[in-house]
């Protein structure tokens, strides 16, 4: 189709745009930017008068449930929502049942993904056999089938033998390896930040050193190997300053940080809120701020989702019980639209950390608006705040700390392969 965008604020963060311009779409890709090509006939205009155009976000980090836990959401449920929240690529963490360790599984996924004509899915494979942490999968046979990381989700490598194991067998490869960073005999079973809320509520808690020991061992090993390293998720101000120290010290490394952790603390745990049972726990107040300051100042390289459906009656158990993680992906943009305004950062600078960076990370040709690049957009209202509410998700997941709040930026449409895939159909 050919689409002919006017009028719109367009903001492309790897060619440096920032201003009002029209862009023109044929055979799926963009033909031009600014004057109409020669010859030039659209099938549909849009008109993005006071709208900001910017490349498909990106997202690092995206449970799709499939397969085997469709109880809690379907590829078509969670695809549907990341296209409704601008997300045109995203990465699909291996902690499906069972778990992505299979070629197999893989190309399954790839398969009914790609059917569905939304974003594009990336798949994270499993490092160890069935998550389990004692055999490596094999990984060159994931990465043919598809496979463009490796890692565990959150589930922690508890033998530091077979993690540079996989290391260095990825690093031979050149294939990248994403850990979270706990060590699970620090974090055994807790459940909360070792804080006040904690031991006032008497929940079982996940110390600081939970992350900063595995960081350690983790990038002592990184060092070893050579292996290049993701850190997914980080949580707290000693970790970003150990990462920092370590890219000072010449490790290349990149990071990034679930959106819940740059505008939530402890504190929202109140009463129990089980949606604010999250892994990594939500840590204090000081160590928000040390997660929006590292963003801000690139010590954190992108944000993500950490998109995580979960059926409602896992969410109705009391706090420890309940099932870890909230949805997220069509809260992405407009969390970090809010970080931005608090933090009073550029908008091109904020639609960096979730379009051009981490597409760098995923090592895809995405995240930006090239002439000839594949036409994946997301036009939206800067102005326009919503309500958080289940009935605004498209997610079947509706678990979420932010219901009730009215959040910045409203998507109006998505486009993916020069096709519209969301239109928002309320003014």
């Amino acid at each position: 189709m050919r689409i002919h965008i006017k009028n719109g604020h367009v903001v492309d963060p790897v060619n440096g745009i920032d201003a009002v311009n029209d862009i023109f779409i044929a055979a799926g890709r963009i033909l031009a930017i600014g004057d109409a090509p020669d010859g030039f006939h659209a099938a549909r205009v849009i008109d993005a008068q006071s709208l900001v155009v910017c490349p498909g976000l990106v997202d690092l980090s995206v449970r799709l449930r499939e397969p085997g836990l469709e109880y809690m959401a379907t590829l078509e449920s969670e695809m549907a929502a990341a296209v409704a929240g601008g997300v045109t690529s995203l990465a699909c963490l291996p902690d499906t049942d069972p778990p992505l360790d299979e070629p197999g599984l893989v190309e399954m996924l790839k398969y009914r993904a790609k059917s569905l004509n939304l974003a594009h899915v990336y798949p994270i494979g499993a490092l160890t056999q069935g998550l389990r942490g004692e055999r490596l999968t094999e990984m060159a046979e994931l990465s043919d089938a598809g496979c463009i990381g490796f890692g565990q989700s959150n589930v922690p490598l508890t033998n530091l033998r077979i993690t540079m194991q996989a290391m260095r067998y990825a690093a031979t490869f050149g294939f990248s390896v994403w850990l979270c960073p706990q060590e699970a005999s620090l974090a055994n079973d807790g459940v909360a930040h070792d804080g006040e809320i904690a031991a006032r509520l008497g929940l079982p808690t996940i110390p600081v050193c939970a992350e900063t020991v595995a960081l350690s061992n983790i990038i002592l090993l990184a060092r070893e190997t050579g292996v290049r390293l993701h850190l997914c998720r980080l949580s707290s101000m000693e970790g970003v300053g150990m990462v920092r120290d370590a890219r000072q010290q010449g490790l290349s490394i990149t990071c990034d940080v679930a959106i819940n952790h740059l505008h939530l603390s402890e504190m929202d745990i109140g009463f129990f809120d089980s949606n604010c049972h999250l892994m990594p726990p939500l840590r204090a107040l000081s160590d928000r701020d040390a997660l929006r300051s590292g963003l801000q100042d690139d010590a954190i390289d992108a944000v993500c989702s950490d998109h995580a459906p979960v059926d409602e009656d896992a969410k109705l158990l009391p706090f420890g019980q309940a099932e870890v993680g909230a949805t997220g992906v069509e809260l992405l943009l407009p969390l970090t639209l809010k970080w931005g305004m608090e933090m009073r950062v550029p908008l091109i600078k904020r639609l960096a950390k979730i379009t051009a960076i981490p597409a760098r990370i995923l090592g895809i040709d995405a995240g930006h608006l090239s002439l000839g690049a594949t036409a994946d957009l997301c036009i939206f209202d800067p102005e326009h705040y919503w309500r958080v509410a289940p009935s605004a998700l498209k997610s079947q997941g509706k678990n979420t700390p932010y219901l009730g709040m009215e959040l910045p930026g409203k998507v109006k449409f998505t486009l993916v392969n020069g096709d519209i895939v969301y239109e928002d159909q309320i003014d």
